[in-house]
């Protein structure tokens, strides 16, 4: 019998501890999600398709995971405030504006 206490009572005190240690969801950034997705497909068709040259694919490679890196450091904390939200939509713009760029430019690969 003193084992069934025992083990009742390590079974209450695990269920009331263990949802303190239950880590909180992380903040997500849906919408900033798809616009990655759909930046990456926009540079794959241009690589595909031979409007981006080798060297500006790259560039736009290293554009993305820039956005990447400052959406992770805005995510750190456990909240995406409304600035870092703001300040990431601004930058996911300023990178959609400049593949437009560079897949419309006259820089072509020969094929």
């Amino acid at each position: 019998m003193n084992k069934f206490k025992t083990i009742l009572v390590a079974t209450v005190i695990g269920a009331i501890t263990l949802p303190a240690f239950a880590q909180a969801p992380a903040p997500s950034t849906p919408n900033l999600d798809k616009r990655e997705a759909n930046q990456q497909r926009r540079i794959d068709q241009g690589v595909k398709s031979g409007q981006l040259t080798p060297q500006e694919a790259a560039r736009l490679e290293k554009r993305q995971e820039r956005l990447k890196a400052h959406e992770a450091k805005a995510k750190s904390d456990g909240v995406v405030t409304p600035q870092e939200r703001a300040r990431l939509q601004s930058e996911a713009n300023r990178n959609s504006r400049v593949i437009a760029h560079e897949k419309h430019d006259r820089q072509h690969v020969k094929k």
